[in-house]
């Protein structure tokens, strides 16, 4: 197996001298790599080896140590494991990421109930965990190191996707405001704060537990790219002066993926971390300054300020334009098409930086989409229904007008898109994992392997078959020799004992017994187990050390109790009105929807939970009903569940795709996404609540267009009527964009990504079209402004990518924080001007 590139380490590579000399470390010396892959001038470097001592915490990282003489015997072409310095799990890491984690969730609540737009917003998170702690430097007791920055990260991000985890801001409004009378429960479905909260946390951990064993999966085998995650871990890496920015294009196809490969020290068994050292910071440069003759890259501590700088000043700017839109309303709603278009088709602006950093962040081919989709609906479907008499009412009315309307239009785009991309997703998966049958039994394996876990934990395990050893290998089967078969190995097995074993003289004897097809049939078994063998110790060199890990049996035990601990608590919150075998049946749907939303999200960084959900409320639109009064509110729970279990796992394995690159333990991330999702999940339950009481929602303000949809597509799919002429062009324009998402993918597929998402972007995607179409033109002509800029920062003025991000991140979290602020003085009755 060809050696994968790694970051610099300790070891200078003599090709370039502003390294220092290299320091001695034990064991073998890592050889050259042999890989015939286009390497980084400074990233196929050996790192300082470290092993994990078996007495180190399971929830932080061990002390520098020396390597494991196991480990240079069993991989003599695999360089040693690099030197970790930090506590991947310290509650001075939990706190601080809970207090930015608050700061992202009222930031999505109040985006997520205006337009249903939600950001883990990982990249700011670890940015300004980062400044707190070196605001702190003086008073720690020990340095802040990018494995506790990982830390941050986690805790930060699952606390703040729970608004829309938790169904806050799409389906809990739907059911608390929009069912009707016959739909179970009536309009003002009882949803108390206490059940809200029991909700949350019910929704909040199965997801959570599901996406561990995702992960040797996707992370370690397939190495997936999780670009999300890969940038956040390159912006920590960056931060704490652990490697240097790319500058070219070209290099972001040597982006490093192996265990820890974002995490080489500077100096072997230094104490300070060299992002919080003032003094070091003259060994960084970026690769123009190497290759290309220029200029070197400013040191990192002087990156770090400035971009905190601009973090800092775009959080205010943002947040005086939210406390003058609560004085001047009008701001909101710019009539810049006229005072026609405005007040009766309602083309307006709103002028809010956070919308204009959204789309900062979409990038200008999905916002340009955006605006193809308003314009269909608003410019052309709009005016259309309103003048043919298929929406009688205002345009402004969700149930007779225009609006409520053209959602029907955008919800079979989205239906579409969404059954073709993960149809597509589904297959190909299937096909590439290792072929159709290997698939199969890859699962049966692992079903297998998860009820014998499950068996050992509850005392019903046989005892009289061979004991799994701690690493998931089974030993040889003793009773075949005593028997005087063949001792024939058995998959997991070192491969050194079975070379061993297949050279013993009880083999030969054995096989003389055999006839001559017998004698190449298991010889050619054997191959094929030390092969697999191979690539299993290739994947465990590459992965955390085994007491890093989350053990088989906490997964095993974590995954029942969390979906029995899920079942219980929408049975208490619902009662009978959502039958236990429909619970049952989402929460099992949820996990096999969860393993399409990774795979997607690895590869396209798109999470696709909405699409996720609808299929999950097509699919139970044939196993309830629609005779049950109760259909469409059963409906509603289980697509939210469905959601949150993809929503959960994704956000999860984002996350270990950043501390696998720096070597945090995934034990440390598993517990801080637990301990953010359950603070992030009551926190949320009480934001919303705040909300509801103050505002009306849904509202001018708040209009929560998503909980429309879930409502629509629940009524759609248990039998309901359409308005006049909107199946037709549903029907149509679902045909028309199945086409086009089929065309999408196909050109990626054949041309490649690079240039299949050049040409990607002039092919209309489904879901940005559907989304332009049922959010008003106001959000969606910011969002295109700021992709515009995007577009002019990165592609005409050629300028980095992070400070872009963080000047989006400013405006979102500017507005976001600071409507606390409005939501204050409107419950205090403060007047308008």
């Amino acid at each position: 197996m060809a050696q994968r590139s790694r970051t610099a380490g300790t070891t200078a590579d003599p090709r370039d001298p502003l390294l220092p000399p290299p320091s001695p470390a034990p064991g073998p010396a890592a050889p050259p790599s042999t890989s015939s892959e286009p390497t980084d001038t400074n990233t196929d470097l050996p790192l300082t080896p470290s092993s994990s001592s078996p007495s180190s915490s399971s929830s932080s990282s061990s002390s520098p140590s020396s390597p494991s003489s196991s480990d240079s015997s069993l991989h003599p072409h695999s360089p040693p494991r690099p030197l970790i310095e930090g506590k991947s799990f310290t509650a001075r890491g939990v706190l601080v990421g809970l207090g930015v984690g608050l700061i992202i969730c009222f930031s999505n609540m109040y985006f997520g109930l205006q337009t249903g737009w939600v950001s883990i917003m990982s990249m700011p998170a670890s940015l300004m965990g980062f400044g707190v702690f070196r605001l702190l430097t003086q008073r720690l007791k020990f340095p802040f190191s990018p494995v506790e920055n990982v830390l941050v990260q986690t805790v930060a991000g699952s606390m703040a996707i729970m608004p829309l985890g938790c169904g806050f801001v799409g389906v809990i409004p739907a059911m608390q405001f929009l069912l009707r009378d016959d739909e179970g429960g009536g309009p003002g479905l009882d949803l108390g704060l206490g059940k809200l909260v029991v909700w949350g946390l019910g929704l909040c951990y199965f997801g959570v537990v599901f996406g561990v064993p995702l992960r040797k999966q996707v992370i370690i085998r397939e190495q997936l790219k999780f670009p999300s995650g890969f940038s956040t871990a390159v912006l920590i890496s960056v931060l704490h002066g652990k490697t240097r920015q790319r500058a070219s294009e070209s290099e972001r196809h040597e982006d490093p993926a192996t265990f820890a490969s974002l995490a080489a020290q500077e100096e072997s068994g230094s104490a300070v971390v060299p992002g919080l050292d003032d003094d070091n910071n003259g060994n960084h440069h970026n690769l123009e300054g190497e290759e290309g003759g220029e200029a070197p890259a400013e040191p990192h501590s002087a990156s770090w300020k400035r971009n905190l700088n601009l973090l800092l000043v775009c959080f205010l700017v943002s947040g005086i334009f939210t406390l003058s839109t609560y004085f001047i309303p009008a701001l909101r709603s710019i009539p810049v098409f006229g005072s026609y278009l405005a007040t009766t088709w309602l083309w307006t602006l709103n002028p809010s930086l956070a919308y204009v950093g959204q789309g900062i962040i979409m990038g200008p081919a999905t916002t340009l989409h955006m605006l193809l989709g308003a314009v269909i609906g608003w410019g052309i479907l709009s005016p259309l229904a309103k003048n043919r008499g298929w929406a009688p009412g205002d345009v402004d009315d969700w149930e007779k007008g225009s609006k409520g309307w053209i959602v029907w239009v955008s919800l079979a785009i989205m239906l579409a898109d969404s059954v073709v991309s993960l149809g597509w997703l589904a297959g190909r998966s299937l096909v590439r994992v290792q072929g159709v049958r290997k698939a199969v039994g890859w699962v049966l394996v692992q079903g297998r392997g998860i009820v014998q876990k499950v068996k050992e934990t509850l005392g019903w395990a046989d005892k009289t078959r061979s004991p799994v050893a701690r690493s998931g290998y089974r030993a040889i089967n003793t009773n075949d020799a005593a028997r005087g078969g063949l001792t024939r190995p058995r998959l997991g097995r070192r491969l050194s004992d079975i070379s061993e074993a297949s050279n013993s003289e009880d083999d030969e004897d054995a096989y003389t017994h055999l006839n001559s097809g017998l004698r190449q049939r298991h010889s050619s078994r054997l191959n094929r187990i030390q092969e697999d063998l191979g690539e299993e110790k290739e994947e465990e060199f590459d992965d955390a050390p085994p007491d890093q890990q989350v053990g088989d049996k906490t997964v095993a035990v974590g995954l029942v109790l969390s979906i029995i601990f899920c079942i219980g608590c929408i049975h208490l919150v619902f009662g009978n009105l959502v039958p236990l075998y429909a619970t049952v049946t989402a929460v099992f749907m949820a996990l096999v929807l969860s393993i399409m939303g990774v795979r997607a999200l690895g590869e396209t960084d798109l999470n696709p939970v909405s699409g996720i959900s609808k299929l999950a409320q097509l699919f139970f639109a044939f196993i309830i009903p629609q005779s049950n009064k109760n259909s469409v509110l059963i409906n509603l729970v289980a697509g939210a569940v469905s959601e949150a279990g993809a929503l959960q796992a994704g956000d999860l394995m984002q996350d270990l795709k950043t501390g696998h690159l720096l070597g945090a333990a995934p034990k440390a991330q598993f517990y801080g996404q637990v301990i953010g999702a359950t603070v992030g999940a009551i926190v949320s339950a009480f934001i919303y609540k705040l909300y509801t009481v103050v505002y009306t929602i849904p509202g001018p303000l708040f209009q929560v267009p998503t909980g429309y949809v879930w409502i629509f597509t629940a009524r759609l799919v248990t039998g309901e009527g359409l308005p006049p002429m909107a199946k037709e062009w549903a029907i149509g324009s679902a045909a028309l964009f199945a086409v086009t998402t089929a065309a999408r993918i196909i050109l990626v597929d054949k041309v490649g990504a690079d240039k299949g998402k050049r040409w990607q972007a002039l092919i209309p995607g489904g879901i940005a079209v559907a989304v332009g179409m049922y959010n008003v033109p106001s959000f969606t002509i910011a969002r295109t402004i700021g992709g515009l800029l995007g577009w002019w920062w990165k592609g005409v003025m050629g300028w980095q990518d992070t400070p872009l991000i963080v000047l989006a991140s400013g405006f979102i979290l500017g507005e976001g924080f600071l409507s606390i602020v409005n939501l204050i003085m409107q419950s205090a009755g403060v007047p308008h001007l």
